[in-house]
């Protein structure tokens, strides 16, 4: 567990240590840095496939891993949130800590309904997606590179009109926190006041979700592993190429989503953790299991009745579950729902094992989509 994931060749004093927190993360890193995985950098990461960011508590061996980092890379916006007393120790020290929400623009919960999204004259990873309507968007020759998004750019689109909330009562089965008892240790300033129903300070954290994003994070970490000391011809050919193949993947998610109707882009999911998803593909999220941005949230009956209520007036036919968490709860709102509403499970705050086609980050995005044009595509 103190390696998590790790590609690192650890005994390796010359290779720059890179300590990455999530699994999903972690991958995009590995993957972007590709040949330079173990020769000039070693890549460990902190929580395992399965492992919902969103309450995990990291060992004290994982802890030490964190602290002996040359550059801890992660979320931010409060994502892992029980490790941001680590964090928080890590960047006392002066070590580098590198989160991928400082390196664009976040979504606010206050950006609600994306149903009116005009993204007329975009190039979407130069590619024609010309007579594709999503939610009244128009994405023929999109340009998400130079895209003019009111009130937000994220890795220059528009998140605008987006509704967000938050989330509990998750299942962490086949998680092992071994040595993961926190009572006694003292990482400086881990109070975390209480991250049970944390909400992300009105922000969402799930930027990964929009894989164009994640462009201008990588350019930032290219420059931050420069200033680091890395030999950017150890990084350069990789990261070009990975970027080359984020763009593919966003053209490619179009493709698979292309044949959902727009008035069946509509999404309920377990918590909210889709919201850059549904911005960058022209859906809308009319609401969650767990009424939050986190997994950790109490949830109403009274709220699930409603939501029920309007599933059924819009005449939504599946309830999106998440790989860390129970469908428990969404299979009893589907039930509620009634009429053949299936339950589906999505790959959200972790990648999947083996065999499961989420394996990495890539294939994660792919299937997900391929999921959601399964069960709303006519």
């Amino acid at each position: 567990m103190a390696a998590c994931g790790s590609d690192a060749a650890t005994g390796d004093s010359d290779a720059f240590s890179i300590v990455v927190t999530t699994s999903i993360h972690g991958d995009i890193v590995r993957s972007a840095l590709g040949d330079a995985v173990p020769d000039a950098i070693t890549i460990d990461v902190v929580m395992p496939a399965g492992a919902d960011p969103h309450d995990f508590s990291a060992s004290a061996k994982q802890a030490e891993l964190m602290e002996n980092a040359g550059l801890l890379v992660t979320n931010g916006l409060d994502l892992e949130a029980g490790l941001d007393g680590i964090i928080d120790a890590v960047a006392d020290t002066g070590t580098p800590v590198f989160a991928f929400s400082d390196h664009l623009d976040v979504l606010s919960t206050s950006d609600e309904d994306h149903a009116d999204e005009d993204h007329a004259d975009e190039d979407h990873a130069d590619e024609d997606h010309a007579d594709e309507d999503h939610a009244d968007e128009d994405h023929a020759d999109e340009d998400h590179a130079d895209e003019d998004h009111a009130d937000e750019d994220h890795a220059d689109e528009d998140h605008a009109d987006e509704d967000h909330e938050d989330h509990a009562d998750e299942d962490h089965a086949d998680e092992d926190h071994d040595d993961e008892d926190h009572d006694d240790e003292d990482h400086d300033d881990e109070d975390h006041d209480d991250h049970d129903g944390h909400d992300h300070g009105g922000v969402d954290p799930h930027l990964w979700t929009d894989p164009a994003g994640l462009i201008p994070v990588l350019e930032a970490l290219r420059a931050e592993l420069t200033t680091a000391g890395v030999d950017s011809a150890d990084i350069d050919e990789s990261l070009d190429a990975y970027i080359a193949r984020l763009e593919t993947l966003d053209a490619e998610i179009e493709t698979i989503l292309a044949p959902i109707p727009d008035d069946q882009r509509v999404l309920v999911t377990n918590h909210d953790a889709f919201g850059y998803f549904a911005n960058r593909y022209g859906f809308e999220v009319i609401g969650t299991v767990i009424p939050s941005l986190t997994t950790n949230a109490e949830v109403s009956p009274a709220a699930l009745d409603d939501l029920a209520e309007l599933m059924r007036d819009r005449s939504v036919t599946a309830v999106f579950a998440e790989n860390t968490e129970s469908d428990q709860l969404a299979s009893a709102l589907a039930d509620e729902v009634g009429g053949g509403v299936q339950v589906v499970e999505l790959f959200s705050g972790s990648l999947g094992p083996s065999g499961s086609g989420a394996e990495d980050y890539i294939s994660m995005m792919t299937t997900n989509a391929e999921l959601i044009a399964e069960a709303l595509a006519p």
